[in-house]
């Protein structure tokens, strides 16, 4: 009997489960890598090759599908990970279903509102993967990143030589600066709070750091730079008191940005104001002129609180520039409620958590997207800061107790 108690497993079985385990964990991969094709912006105008604008976008459009059957793949009886985050996302797609009932476009806001809905779907098949100790999603998230920031680097070799208006672009696939600093910036401080938390090597980050640093300088985005260092010390903070490394790179940052400050700070000056006078930098590079009278404008007070419905995020033929203002006049004031809430439940949860690489890349990515979504829209549509949200709450759940939902 103790023979038969002590005998070994059958050879192959332990491997052949580590095969299938790798063969799911590449699945959610792709899912999730399809998700960020989905959300990448074609600007037809901007790219190097000879690609119709009708192929581009079938090709951004039609990786939602594919995501949701990748997703399927793995999660076949559905299962789903309750968590409040995409209940809220949830909301908005049914509030934006009954606004597409009342709106003047239907044809093109029934579209977007079937791709929302689409996009939370895949979320929430993705669901059972939150919490995984490994960080699945996370270093998935950083490979598609990397994928995108490489066709950039490869775009500079093209006869365009990847700048749009001085600042750096997407030009073998065409992508604006602002969302191409977006994805640099994201990247760095992943980077840096998995390194400050020992799970990356200093040589491995360094690299990073001044390669996709370099791209970040050249689109010229102050508010990916904001952002960026606003998202790091605050994630930074979250661990000064258990990492003494944290300590030490703050104290070092300090000395480096004052001697920086003391002796560039007129070069700094003109490289951020991109020839802008007083008026224009205040006034957000002329965002906030219209912003007045999108507020203006006059609503009923069914469109006051559920707005006009999703549209290309634009008012009077001009973009908004601006998650909240987006929010009210495309979802109303119950759209700005909701995309608060995302905003305040995140930090809550995370306030509530133990302090580690979790915590620190969640509350990095949530200060990240709040302090872009003043100049950016986003949480309320299918698109990299509503993948940006989603990854920080799959970080602020508990840790899943297996490998695999339990469809598997």
């Amino acid at each position: 009997m103790q023979s038969q108690v002590l005998a070994p497993p059958r050879p192959g079985r332990g491997s052949r489960a580590l095969t299938r385990e790798r063969w799911v964990d590449g699945r959610v991969g792709l899912a999730w890598s399809l998700l960020v094709l989905n959300v990448l912006t074609f600007v037809p105008e901007q790219s190097v090759l000879p690609i119709p604008s009708a192929v581009g976008k079938a090709i951004t459009q039609g990786a939602l599908p594919l995501a949701i059957v990748a997703a399927l793949s793995v999660n076949r009886k559905i299962v789903v990970r309750p968590n409040l985050f995409l209940c809220l996302v949830s909301l908005l797609v049914i509030e934006a279903i009954v606004t597409a009932l009342q709106a003047q476009y239907l044809r093109s806001t029934g579209y977007r509102t079937f791709r929302l809905a689409e996009f939370t779907f895949a979320l929430w098949l993705l669901s059972p993967f939150w919490g995984r100790r490994d960080l699945l999603l996370v270093r998935w998230h950083l490979k598609a990143m990397l994928v995108v920031l490489g066709s950039v680097v490869l775009g500079v070799l093209g006869p365009m030589h990847g700048m749009y208006s001085g600042r750096l672009a997407g030009a073998l696939w065409p992508i604006p600066p602002t969302q191409v600093a977006h994805y640099a910036a994201v990247t760095i401080g992943l980077f840096v709070v998995l390194w400050l938390c020992g799970q990356r090597s200093g040589k491995v980050t360094l690299a990073v750091f001044v390669a996709v640093g370099t791209i970040l300088v050249l689109t010229r985005t102050r508010t990916a730079l904001v952002g960026l260092t606003a998202g790091i010390l605050v994630a930074g903070l979250s661990l000064i008191v258990a990492k003494a490394r944290v300590r030490r790179m703050f104290a070092a940052v300090a000395a480096v940005v004052t001697a920086v400050i003391v002796t560039l700070s007129s070069y700094i000056t003109t490289f951020l104001l991109r020839g802008e006078d007083q008026q224009e930098l205040t006034g957000l590079s002329g965002r906030t002129g219209f912003w007045g009278p999108l507020l203006a404008f006059p609503r009923t007070r069914f469109q006051e609180i559920f707005g006009f419905g999703l549209s290309n995020d634009s008012f009077g033929g001009l973009p908004i520039d601006s998650n909240w203002f987006t929010s009210y006049n495309e979802q109303g004031l119950f759209g700005v409620a909701v995309c608060a809430a995302m905003v305040v439940f995140l930090f809550v949860t995370a306030y509530f958590q133990p302090r580690g690489v979790q915590r620190a890349l969640a509350l990095f990515l949530v200060t990240y997207c709040l302090i872009a979504s003043f100049t950016e829209v986003g949480f309320t549509s299918a698109s990299t800061y509503l993948l940006d949200l989603t990854l920080a709450a799959s970080l602020l759940v508990p840790f899943s107790t297996g490998g695999r939902p339990a469809s598997e």
